[in-house]
């Protein structure tokens, strides 16, 4: 198993109904998307916040990544809305 930080930004966070978790998550987990997958089966407000992927964007360790990005051990991934300018 791998730990993972996550951090959830704006409506993610409204939905899921916390601003952040810890988890282990199982050793069949080994990339972002697959981390998505994984966290929208733990409950409605998961499934709901992360039912969209288009409108999901991801950092790990602070910097973006894609959902082929391999999840480190001990990593932080954020889920947040795009940003636009205006």
């Amino acid at each position: 198993m791998s730990s993972v930080r996550l951090i959830y930004f704006a409506w993610i966070r409204e939905r899921i109904g916390r601003a952040e978790d810890a988890f282990d998550v199982p050793p069949s987990v080994i990339n972002l998307g697959q981390l998505l997958d994984w966290l929208a089966a733990r409950g409605p407000g998961y499934k709901a916040a992360l039912s969209d992927r288009r409108a999901i964007r991801m950092a790990m360790d602070q910097e973006f990544a894609g959902p082929d990005q391999a999840l480190k051990p001990g990593c932080e991934v954020a889920l947040f809305p795009p940003v636009t300018g205006g």
